[in-house]
């Protein structure tokens, strides 16, 4: 007997859906093995922790708030990476490369502080800082900079201390709105948490340490911390930074040559640990800096005391 030709119909059709099923597994596959593209905030997933806003600043489309889901750290980390390891130079690790992201253990139990615009719709984060305290800081066996530095002053300086790092700006976006944001937001933040003390790892571009001699020197002999403060280098590495005696400095020289960050933790009243460290894998020369709080406050405690007076007699 025959086919009957409305079974080839049936056979094809089936083909013909099995085929497409199985594009659809490889597409799948294949797109599911591409590096993520370091761009914009993805759309709105899970919070990352239920809380009402402690940060929250605008000028004019910029933002500054703390990240809220796992699309904005990773927003944060694909900036970093532009950054860090586009732009400045830096070797990534594999994996980091592969994802085309600035990625460590801490970032899933920090704070991440975003400058965002949103004059593209949804917004970019063109900003960001990683903020650790205390509490996080225990919780993960101590703080990043003990990788480098001894902090054991720090840690046990009374009240609530704060640990700031992987600090950067989109160049297209590195003017005062953006760094002001910055600012406030983390002034928000200490006011909210009532932090005394800030530190964390800066960075001097380079790792010839006789390069940066006056600049080190500078730091060494007119901004060190009070030796009750005073973190210091691991002695395993180790960079002596008093390595042009005080005559032989030009003060208004040494402190044009500093990065801008420690500039401006410099003109809070910041001070520098004992000794520097080379890090190989950022090619930058580290020392750590501390900026005791009050002046950071001071400008704008009136503003949120004000702040919470009208939230309350509303």
């Amino acid at each position: 007997m025959p086919p009957d030709p409305d079974d080839f119909g049936h056979v094809k059709s089936r083909r013909r859906s099995a085929d497409i099923e199985c594009r659809r597994v490889i597409s799948r596959s294949v797109f599911q093995q591409q590096p993520i593209l370091p761009v914009e905030t993805a759309p709105p997933a899970e919070p990352i922790q239920a809380r009402p806003r402690i940060v929250d600043s605008w000028s004019g489309p910029l933002q500054v708030r703390l990240a809220e889901t796992a699309a904005d750290v990773d927003a944060a980390q694909a900036l970093r990476y532009r950054i860090f390891y586009e732009r400045l130079g830096a070797r990534p690790l594999r994996d980091m490369a592969w994802r085309q992201r600035d990625v460590d253990h801490f970032d899933n139990y920090c704070d991440h502080l975003l400058v965002l615009d949103h004059s593209c719709g949804i917004g970019n984060v063109v900003g960001t800082y990683r903020l650790i305290r205390r509490e996080t800081a225990a919780r993960l066996g101590g703080f990043y900079s003990t990788k480098e530095f001894d902090v054991s002053s720090v840690v046990r300086h009374p009240g609530e201390i704060l640990e700031l790092g992987r600090s950067c700006v989109d160049p297209g976006y590195r003017n005062r709105s953006a760094m002001q944001l910055l600012w406030s937001g983390i002034a928000a933040y200490v006011f909210h948490y009532s932090v005394v003390l800030m530190f964390g790892c800066a960075s001097l571009p380079g790792t010839d340490p006789n390069a940066l001699a006056e600049p080190l020197s500078f730091l060494h002999h007119y901004h060190r911390a009070p030796p009750e403060l005073r973190p210091r280098a691991l002695l395993e590495r180790y960079v002596e930074m008093d390595r042009l005696s005080p005559c032989a400095i030009d003060p208004a020289r040494a402190f044009a040559a500093l990065p801008p960050l420690i500039k401006g933790y410099l003109r809070l009243g910041g001070f520098v640990g004992d000794g520097a460290v080379i890090d190989e894998q950022f090619n930058t020369t580290d020392v750590c800096v501390l900026v005791k709080t009050d002046l950071v406050t001071q400008k704008y405690s009136r503003h949120y005391e004000r702040q919470s007076k009208d939230v309350w007699n509303a």
